[in-house]
């Protein structure tokens, strides 16, 4: 076999044990796309203030989701894996951005399964650029490439936030939760500082320079992440057939006041006061339900929004493995092989 292809996601800690959070968070938040202060300063925020506080409390809510198989959005990798190998026909092999399953020791792995392989394509399991997720996990994988003597060539996905199949994979698994009676859909992505918007803007002038920046053609947009979550809602919206009152974007997981707005908990307080009280949220950065959906949208959001008077409150999970998606990230891998 002459070709393989290798999915990238996040991560997750071993356990939630506090010692394990803990270990997982000092890898996480140390990296410098992450959070972008030059060390030492990042050292002793991460590891003399963030991570000694927050690790307990995170240990907490890893709890609330962990399966009898461990964490989700591992064992969930893992299913989405076999689905691309059986519906590919190719070897396919995962890893981690953080914590076990390092780009390091599944190259080796692929090296030592496959000594004839010429070719394998990365797929970040990320469909929007970001520093802090597409960029890092990329350049974290490129790195462990290139510190060793492989055989093989590697090739990357690019950003797939407006690919046509995606598109349609992501408006199918939404349209299922729209069939009952809903005042609104809210996207609610996750949230990045807005300097990253402009660290990553190619131009150094364009991004958030102006309130509708997003829609004036730049060269910048290919590595915005404001403007590829406006176009995959604007894209799955117009297929969907929503108007404009219907659905709305916000930002969750934000760390201060100074990242993308709207919040995604503000927008959920507000919501009742506009008579807006049966919402359904879908979370398109995520392809597989994680943290972040399992626990901050499907737990904490909603009592966020019943508390403030909403009624009803559906989160549609992510596509996990989803048969169109599977199909996506086959034809994804495949456009991208040399021809």
């Amino acid at each position: 076999m002459n070709k393989a292809i290798l999915l990238i996601n996040l991560g997750s800690p071993d356990s939630c044990e506090v010692s394990d959070v803990k270990k997982y968070l000092n890898e996480f938040l140390m990296d410098e796309r992450v959070i972008d202060i030059k060390n030492p300063w990042r050292t002793l925020l991460v590891k003399g203030i963030i991570v000694p506080f927050r690790a307990a409390k995170s240990a907490a809510k890893y709890k609330t989701i962990w399966t009898e198989k461990g964490s989700p959005l591992i064992q969930i990798t893992k299913e989405l894996r076999k689905a691309v190998e059986k519906e590919s026909g190719l070897p396919t092999y995962m890893c981690m951005r953080y914590g076990s399953f390092s780009p390091d020791s599944v190259l080796q792995k692929v090296q030592q399964d496959l000594p004839d392989l010429k070719e394998i394509v990365l797929l970040p399991l990320y469909p929007h650029y970001a520093m802090s997720s597409y960029e890092t996990a990329v350049k974290h994988v490129l790195a462990a490439y290139h510190n060793n003597k492989f055989s093989f060539q590697i090739k990357v996905v690019e950003p797939f936030y407006k690919n046509e199949n995606y598109i349609n994979a992501l408006t199918e698994s939404i349209k299922p939760f729209l069939q009952k009676d809903f005042d609104h859909l809210l996207f609610s992505y996750h949230g990045i500082p807005e300097r990253h918007i402009r660290k990553s803007d190619t131009t150094q002038s364009h991004c958030l320079s102006c309130e509708n920046c997003c829609e004036i053609e730049s060269a910048a947009h290919a590595t915005c992440y404001r403007h590829q979550v406006f176009t995959t809602t604007k894209l799955v919206t117009e297929k969907l057939g929503l108007a404009k009152n219907k659905f709305s974007i916000s930002f969750q997981s934000r760390l201060n006041e100074k990242w993308l707005k709207p919040f995604t908990d503000k927008v959920l307080e507000d919501f009742p006061k506009q008579g807006i009280k049966k919402i359904v949220v879908v979370s398109p950065a995520f392809v597989s339900d994680c943290l972040e959906t399992l626990e901050e949208i499907r737990v904490e959001a909603k009592e966020i929004f019943l508390h403030h008077g909403g009624e009803n409150y559906v989160a549609i999970p992510c596509m996990n493995t989803q048969p169109l998606w599977v199909k996506t990230v086959c034809e994804l891998t495949q456009k991208t092989f040399s021809t």
